[in-house]
């Protein structure tokens, strides 16, 4: 019946299949009974030893351990008037579970244990009547049902009974132990299922409606769980709300690589030759030639280029037999003059030689040594924006503004 009602046979155990009750076994007798095809057994003899094997009891010790569900089923028919035990699962002297039936006060006991100490459930029925009965005790955590021949006799809520088997527990058919609690009558189809409402396995038509303590004690551990998971996952979401709140306060940009450095998104700087200011857009390198302010010299000074400089400024200029010279510019008279600070100082650099003959030799404007004709001025360095570029010409190079490009303030190193 119960592998017809699809119940794993792992959750069961045949208590008369698994003590290998026959015949021949001491104080029992095989006889016809309740329906056809069942092992049934009557128990009359006082001497008798009916307990499970050490295999039997630890597979019954697994199946007991941790478990808050289980049903006690039998089919009896027990002696008028006489008082015996029809299980009994025992640690010395300790019931873990024993189902007694007293036909002396016509009643049901079940023993069990609660925090270590014995406690007993009392249920006023005659069980011990000699007809066919089929009891099934079912627990479900606190709560005890009792049906007798399908129907529901008792219900009542009790301390949770301990079902964590010790090893040296054993299972006792018919009697308590060795010398007490007898049973005198028949007893088969001796099981326990470890399932809700197991007594729907004894009785198919009862209706299972409601679900059992345990279910009821799983459905709020159930909650309970998903409550303190619902309060990490909101703990979790509020960090993740003020994280993000923070990052909306943020944007990404792309960076800029220049020699080695990286610059951010809008960062200014400038460039090594210090006459082009630059800025990081998005990414790219936008670079644009310092604009130098107008530059409006006394009368006794001209705008120069000054090393490390990238606008001109005004220094004191020279007066040489009606020739002006710019600071850094030269003469050559008896000696080679500088103008230096509105002064003219002598120099005493030596001219290097030179390899062109002496009809090529030419002088170029405020310069005091000669140079060949053909003379690269532009390669000394001229110095010119990045719009504009050199150009040689005979005695000196000047700056041209590039196709497109126009001087700024007239001075052709500058052109925008």
């Amino acid at each position: 019946t119960a592998v017809g009602f699809g119940m794993d046979p792992d959750l069961q155990i045949d208590i008369i299949t698994e003590l290998d009750l026959v015949n021949t076994t001491l104080g029992v007798t095989q006889v016809s009974g309740l329906h056809n095809a069942s092992k049934a057994f009557l128990f009359q003899d006082t001497e008798r030893e009916i307990h499970a094997a050490p295999h039997v009891s630890e597979k019954l010790t697994q199946l007991f351990r941790n478990k808050s569900e289980f049903t006690f089923l039998a089919t009896l028919q027990q002696k008028a008037s006489t008082s015996g035990v029809i299980l009994s699962i025992q640690e010395l002297e300790h019931s873990y579970f024993e189902l007694e039936s007293s036909g002396l006060r016509d009643e049901i006991r079940y023993h069990y244990r609660f925090n270590g100490k014995t406690r007993t459930e009392v249920f006023p029925y005659r069980l011990a009547d000699g007809q066919w009965h089929k009891i099934a005790v079912s627990l479900s955590a606190s709560h005890l049902l009792l049906h007798v021949d399908c129907n529901r006799i008792y219900e009542r809520v009790i301390d949770p009974p301990e079902t964590n088997l010790t090893p040296e527990s054993n299972l006792w058919l018919g009697q308590r132990n060795r010398k007490h609690g007898f049973f005198k009558g028949i007893i088969q189809d001796v099981k326990v299922i470890f399932i809700p409402n197991g007594y729907i396995t004894q009785c198919p038509n009862l209706n299972r409606t409601c679900p059992t303590c345990s279910d009821f004690l799983s459905l709020v551990q159930g909650i309970m769980d998903l409550q303190e998971l619902l309060a990490k996952m909101t703990a979790k979401l509020n960090y993740a709300e003020t994280r993000l709140s923070q990052l909306e306060d943020c944007h990404c940009e792309k960076t800029c690589q220049v020699n080695g450095l990286i610059y951010r998104d809008k960062d200014s700087w400038v460039e090594d030759d210090h006459c082009r200011n630059c800025t990081c857009k998005s990414g790219v390198v936008e670079c644009r030639r310092m604009s130098c302010p107008p530059l409006e010299c006394p009368p006794d000074a001209l705008p120069v280029h000054v090393e490390s400089q990238c606008c001109k400024v005004c220094k004191a200029k020279c007066i040489y037999g009606g020739k002006v010279l710019a600071e850094g510019q030269r003469v050559l008279s008896k000696s080679c003059r500088e103008c230096r600070n509105g002064v003219l100082v002598k120099v005493t650099e030596t001219c290097p030689p030179l390899n062109c003959s002496e009809k090529d030799h030419i002088l170029p404007e405020n310069q005091c040594c000669s140079v060949c004709r053909g003379h690269n001025f532009c390669a000394e360095g001229h110095r010119c924006g990045e719009n504009s570029e050199c150009k040689n010409w005979n005695t000196k190079a000047t700056c041209e503004c590039k196709n497109g490009y126009l001087s700024v303030q007239g001075d052709s190193a500058y052109c925008e």
